[in-house]
């Protein structure tokens, strides 16, 4: 698989979703407890759920029962997440049931989430732009919101090679691009969704939520690399020329174990 070949979405998030199951700051799990306590069933609403990673981790940590919502704007990937639940059980063996909502995100209001008791999203706000998270945050306001896995641009490859903070500024700056009249937050969504709990005088408790990629995971550091490497040169051309060598060099050492990949990330979990 060369540079421009990257697997498909759907392939991508599922061979991801062990990574990102080790990443989720699992305390601010312990911190919702008491927070959903009180015995009535959990309804949560899970914003871009993609495959479903979120709902299938979580779901297993809280106690039931539990009625899951799933939102996301491809219908393919919400079928596959509502077939991939079937048969998830709560922490106490409790049966989990689920329903998927098609639509914009971004569209969302308090009164489409008022039901909720809770809200979680995960790897989804640095897709978003600086007044959809505004709004996405407005809609979450009353309810403990959990948002997982944003990344902060800062990535560590050991060992580590001369070309690396280049490729990782231009990577970081393609999260910031504008797509369609839409400038993206990328690095920056954490920190502006933390700002806008702030304005409505919500706390935020914030966690480290790192992948580590090892040896056992090289098909996925390799495939990051990718993906990686290649958002780095669409941002940026003249550095097509330089990462066919670094490609096949950090490939090289995927293949034989010895690339070690830490991709940072932030979660945040938003109550009282």
């Amino acid at each position: 698989m060369t540079i421009e070949e990257t697997l498909p979405f759907a392939d991508w998030l599922r061979l991801r979703e062990p990574a990102d199951a080790a990443a989720r700051a699992e305390d601010l799990v312990g911190v919702l407890g008491p927070v959903l306590a009180g015995g009535a069933p959990i309804l949560i609403h899970d914003l871009g759920s993609g495959t479903g990673s979120m709902s299938r981790w979580l779901a297993a940590l809280l106690p039931g029962p539990q009625h899951w919502v799933l939102h996301d704007r491809d219908a393919d990937l919400l079928s596959r997440a509502a077939d991939a639940m079937v048969g998830v059980t709560a922490a106490d063996g409790t049966p989990v049931t689920v329903r998927t909502r098609h639509g914009d995100l971004t569209r969302l209001t308090a009164d489409d989430l008022a039901d909720g008791t809770l809200i979680t999203a995960s790897a989804l706000l640095d897709m978003l732009t600086a007044e959809e998270v505004d709004q996405v945050v407005a809609a979450c306001v009353g309810r403990p919101t959990l948002f997982a896995l944003s990344v902060t641009g800062q990535v560590r490859l050991t060992p580590t090679d001369p070309l690396d903070p280049e490729f990782e500024a231009a990577f970081n700056d393609h999260q910031r691009r504008t797509v369609d009249g839409r400038r993206l937050l990328g690095p920056d969504a954490a920190a502006a969704a933390v700002s806008a709990f702030a304005r409505r005088g919500v706390r935020v408790v914030e966690r480290h939520s790192p992948w580590r990629l090892g040896p056992d995971q090289a098909d996925l550091a390799a495939e990051w690399f990718r993906g990686w490497v290649g958002a780095a040169c669409e941002q940026r051309p003249e550095l097509a020329g330089p990462a066919r060598a670094y490609v096949q060099r950090r490939l090289a050492e995927a293949a034989a174990g010895h690339l070690g990949v830490l991709v940072e990330h932030r979660d945040l979990l938003a109550h009282g």
